[in-house]
């Protein structure tokens, strides 16, 4: 991978990146070890493992051409042990030791002249667990791609090696329709994005700021699995309708009204090939979908959630408003030095939130010998946005990670408890 150019739109989350909008992606991963833990052996095994993974050695290195460009270069003073932290937790001061010290971490912002990564190792959780909070710069990958770096840690997990297809031959003619093919669905993206704009006055709006609020939400997938046998769809579009009936609650709770109203989510779609690198940069597409908080009956939310991720589905990630990654991707880098940061503030004029779901294999995944209990992934806050929300099945559960504007939402538990309070109501509706 040494040389490797970034993409446009890895260029794009590095020239978004601000101390009031780091991009980074972040985890809280917990684990069950099945004795004491010693926190110099621990560090010392992720810190060799991490040296060993080519993704975590380099650094982004700027190039005069193309102008704006960058590309991946090893880090001739990496040293894998300065990227890792031990942190020893207390319930002393803290109710919640974990979320409090991750709201703090997942606020500071990578050092972008270094190798786009952090670990932090936290001791002292209840019953003897501890927590691996891993952040990864989006510049680096996508959510796909962050698992395959993070599964790099984990025990004897081996990922498929990159392919490298050899490319047909193609004619003059194929290469011509290519090119057309691409300007074209480049030109559709472009004008869904201007018809899809709307005022910026979304109640889950924010200043901007660099505080931060984490929020854990476990939610058991056999529930979530019931509910999809009985309305139809898939378990996705159950979370989204459990998101939506929550952040209806949320909206009431803060004295928004939520009759009547929609609030629109950019949900990420990764177009990574499957026999693809998994450890290449972001290759993400997206849709857009109108979630009803406006409806109180949480049937019909799921209802309309399945119809309009139906359409969604039908049309393609290749097309819409919600394929504003692609775009981004066909624009030059030096156009995203130019002008990124600023059309990153006008992001609540396409949408309100963010969505995401990172995938996880259904192995049983462990860290030295002890079993992987919960990981709570979460993404980046777009700029002047409230919240934004992660979602990740693993084995029996479906774990979301609640990322919130500290300015905006002081207190991230009243979401946490409307999403548990939507899916009963769903669930008991089902």
């Amino acid at each position: 991978m040494a040389g490797s150019s970034l993409s446009a739109l890895d260029v794009a989350f590095l020239c978004l990146e601000s101390e009031t909008s780091p991009m980074h992606m972040g985890a809280v991963v917990t684990f069950t070890p099945r004795g004491p833990v010693d926190p110099g052996a621990l560090t010392a095994s992720l810190a060799e493992r991490a040296a060993r993974l080519p993704k975590l050695r380099q650094r982004a290195r700027a190039e005069l051409f193309p102008p704006g460009s960058a590309s991946w270069a090893e880090d001739p003073n990496f040293v894998a042990a300065d990227h890792i932290h031990h942190v020893a937790l207390s319930s002393l001061y803290e109710p919640d030791p974990l979320a409090a010290y991750a709201s703090r971490w997942i606020a500071e912002p990578l050092d972008t002249s270094r190798p786009l990564w952090q670990l932090t190792l936290a001791t002292g959780l209840p019953d003897g667990k501890f927590a691996l909070l891993l952040k990864l710069h989006h510049a680096l990958t996508d959510g796909a791609g962050a698992y395959a770096v993070a599964a790099g840690l984990l025990d004897g997990v081996k990922l498929p090696a990159p392919s490298r297809p050899i490319p047909a031959p193609r004619s003059t003619l194929d290469t011509v329709k290519d090119v057309l093919g691409t300007a074209n669905e480049t030109a559709g993206i472009a004008s869904s994005l201007v018809r899809a704009a709307r005022p910026p006055l979304s109640p889950v709006s924010a200043p901007p700021s660099a505080e931060r609020r984490l929020g854990f939400v476990r939610l058991p997938l056999t529930e979530l699995r019931r509910v999809r046998q009985v309305h139809g769809g898939t378990t996705n579009d159950v979370v989204l309708a459990v998101l939506s009936g929550a952040l209806r609650e949320w909206l009431v709770n803060r004295g928004h009204r939520a009759d009547g109203r929609t609030l629109r989510a950019l949900i990420p779609v990764s177009v990574r090939g499957r026999a693809g690198d998994q450890l290449g940069g972001n290759k993400l597409s997206g849709y857009l979908c109108d979630l009803p908080v406006g409806e109180d009956d949480p049937v019909e939310r799921l209802r309309v959630v399945r119809r309009a991720m139906t359409r969604n589905k039908a049309a393609g990630p290749s097309r819409g408003a919600g394929a504003l990654p692609l775009l981004a991707d066909r624009v030059p880098p030096l156009l995203h030095r130019l002008g990124t940061r600023t059309a990153g503030r006008a992001a609540p004029m396409l949408f309100d939130l963010v969505i995401t779901t990172v995938p996880l294999p259904p192995a049983r995944l462990s860290l030295d010998g002890a079993r992987l209990a919960e990981v709570y992934p979460f993404v980046p806050l777009a700029p002047r946005h409230a919240v934004g929300i992660a979602v990740a099945t693993y084995r029996d559960s479906v774990h979301i990670g609640l990322q919130a504007n500290g300015a905006a939402v002081p207190d991230v538990g009243s979401l946490r408890d409307a999403v548990l309070k939507s899916t009963a109501r769903l669930v008991d509706a089902s």
